[in-house]
C-alpha cells in the first residue's frame, strides 16, 4: 500500500544570473523562417476520470449479445418479486466487486462475466452445493485441482475469493478459446465442455445450428444464460424493475497481509478489530479454528483495517495459537476425549463443525485445545474424504426450448460409453465442470 507520508519534491530555486551577463550584448539576427511552419502537435486529449460508482464501470464494458425471450422474462419477473434476495446478493458483492471487475478488465473479458458469481452463489464465498461445488464460482473439488486450487484440511482454496477467481477466469478463457462463442463458454462452465462438444457434434451430424439456443441440454444449463441476461438487464436498469442498487464505490474494498506464523481465527479477528462472522465471511477458505501458515498465508482485510491489525500483532506477546490437532485412536472414547480436553462433546463437535447426529470415528482428525503453551501439533493433512451419495442417479433430462419459451423434452448428446461408478457417476458429467447448482439450490444453501 503506498506510504501517506510521501515526501514532498524539491522546489527548484530561482536562477542566479550572473553580473557579466547584464551587459549589453550584441543584437542577435533572427533565425531564418521557414516557407510554413507546421502547426503544433495537438496536446493529447487527457484521459476520462474513472466512474465513481462500479456499476457505471460494470455497464461500460458490456458486450455480451444480448438475449431476448420468454427465459429471460421470467428470470426478470423472478428478481422482481424478491427484491430483498437482489438486495442481500448486492450486499455480499460489494465486498468483491471491485476486485472481480479489476481482474475481468485486465483480461479483456466483458463485464458481464463480473456477474457470474450472482448466478452460481449468489456472491456468497461461503456457498456450498449438493454436488460438493464450493466458493463463490462454484468449484467440485477435480477442477479445483485442476486449476491450482490448493485443498487440504485446512484450506480450501475453491473458497479463497482471490485464488478462485484467478481460476475461475482462466477456466472461462480456455472455455471460450475452445468453442468461440461466450454462450456456448457460459454453458460449458455449468454443464461440461464435454457434454457441450458433444451437443455441438449432434448437431453437426444433423445439419442443425449450433449456436446456445439451438443445442438440446438440461434445463438448468438451458435457463443458465437468460439468468446472467436477467441480472445484466436489471443492473442496465433498475428502476424499470423497481430495484435500487446500493451505491458502490469504484474502489477496493480489501487489501491482504501475509502471516508466516500460524494463528487463531478467532485471535486475528480481534487483532483487526473486527467480528468473527465478519473475518470469516472475507476469509472462508480457513476451514478450521486454525489458520496454519504454510510458509506465508493471506488474510483478507478491510482496507481500514490493515493497519489496526498490524499494530495490534505487534503488540500481542501472548501466543497466537490455542489449538493443535488429535487423531482418534480405536481405543478412544470421543465424551473421554471432550472431557479431558475441557470441554463437552458438544463443544467437541461445534469445534470441528460435526454434524450433532454425525459420530466420530477412529482415525478422524480433530482440533482439540492446546494445553500449558506448549508448541501446537499441526501436521499436514489431506482433505476429508466426500460421502458418496447412495442409490442410482438420476438421468438427465435435455430440452429444446424456443424463443417463446415452449420446451420440448429431446435425447441428450450421446454420452461416453465409458463404465462409470456410483461415486463417478455422483459427480458432473466432466472433470472439468465447476459447477452443478441450480439456482433454487443455490438460494436454499445460501439462505436467499
Amino acid at each position: 500500500m503506498p506510504s501517506d507520508n510521501l515526501a514532498e519534491p524539491a522546489k527548484a530555486e530561482p536562477a542566479v544570473v550572473p553580473i557579466a551577463a547584464l551587459k549589453e550584448q550584441p543584437p542577435v539576427p533572427p533565425a531564418e523562417t521557414p516557407a510554413q511552419t507546421p502547426p503544433p502537435a495537438a496536446a493529447a486529449a487527457a484521459p476520462p476520470p474513472p466512474p465513481p460508482n462500479i456499476w457505471d464501470r460494470i455497464r461500460a464494458g458490456f458486450r455480451l449479445p444480448n438475449l431476448d425471450g420468454a427465459l429471460v422474462q421470467r428470470q426478470e419477473q423472478w428478481y422482481s418479486a424478491n427484491p430483498d434476495y437482489v438486495v442481500r446478493m448486492m450486499e455480499r458483492s460489494s465486498h468483491f466487486l471491485y476486485h472481480v471487475v479489476e481482474e475481468v478488465e485486465r483480461r479483456k473479458m466483458p463485464t458481464e462475466i463480473a456477474l457470474l458469481p450472482m448466478i452460481e452463489s449468489a456472491y456468497n464465498p461461503q456457498a456450498y452445493s449438493r454436488s460438493h461445488a464450493s466458493g463463490m464460482w462454484q468449484f467440485i473439488p477435480s477442477t479445483g485441482k485442476i486449476y491450482g486450487l490448493r485443498q487440504n484440511f485446512w484450506y480450501d482454496g475453491r473458497r479463497d475469493v482471490l485464488a478462485a477467481t484467478g481460476a475461475a477466469l482462466d477456466y472461462l478463457e480456455k472455455l471460450h478459446n475452445q468453442f468461440g462463442d461466450w454462450n456456448l463458454a457460459l454453458a460449458a462452465y455449468n454443464w461440461g465442455e464435454g457434454a457441450v462438444s458433444r451437443a455441438v457434434a449432434r448437431n453437426q451430424a444433423r445439419g442443425l445450428p449450433t449456436d446456445y439456443e439451438s443445442l438440446a441440454m438440461p434445463l438448468e444449463t438451458r435457463t443458465y444464460v437468460p439468468k446472467l441476461q436477467a441480472v445484466k438487464n436489471i443492473i442496465a436498469n433498475p428502476g424499470r424493475y423497481g430495484i435500487a442498487l446500493a451505491n458502490i464505490p469504484n474502489q477496493p474494498y480489501f487489501a491482504t497481509v501475509t502471516t508466516r506464523r500460524h494463528i487463531d481465527v478467532q485471535l486475528a479477528a480481534s487483532l483487526a478489530e473486527m467480528s468473527l462472522e465478519e473475518f470469516r465471511f472475507l476469509n472462508p477458505a480457513h476451514n478450521k479454528p486454525v489458520i496454519k501458515a504454510d510458509g506465508s498465508e493471506t488474510i483478507v482485510l478491510p482496507i481500514e483495517k490493515v493497519a489496526v491489525f498490524q499494530n495490534n500483532l505487534e503488540t500481542h506477546s501472548r501466543p497466537l495459537v490455542s489449538w493443535q490437532a488429535y487423531t482418534m485412536k480405536r481405543s478412544d472414547q470421543p465424551e473421554k476425549i471432550a472431557s479431558k480436553h475441557g470441554m463437552t462433546l458438544v463443544q467437541l463437535k461445534e469445534a470441528n463443525n460435526i454434524n450433532g447426529n454425525k459420530k466420530i470415528v477412529a482415525g478422524q482428525t480433530l482440533l482439540v485445545p492446546l494445553r500449558d503453551n506448549a508448541d501446537p501439533h499441526l501436521p499436514d493433512l489431506p482433505a476429508p474424504k466426500l460421502a458418496t451419495a447412495r442409490g442410482k442417479p438420476r438421468k438427465a433430462k435435455c430440452y429444446q426450448v424456443s424463443n417463446s419459451g415452449a420446451k420440448k423434452q429431446v435425447a441428450c448428446a450421446g454420452a461416453p460409453t465409458k463404465k462409470k461408478s456410483v461415486a463417478a457417476a455422483t459427480t458432473p458429467p466432466t472433470k472439468q465442470r465447476p459447477s452443478n447448482s441450480s439456482g433454487v439450490s443455490v438460494r436454499a444453501l445460501t439462505g436467499g
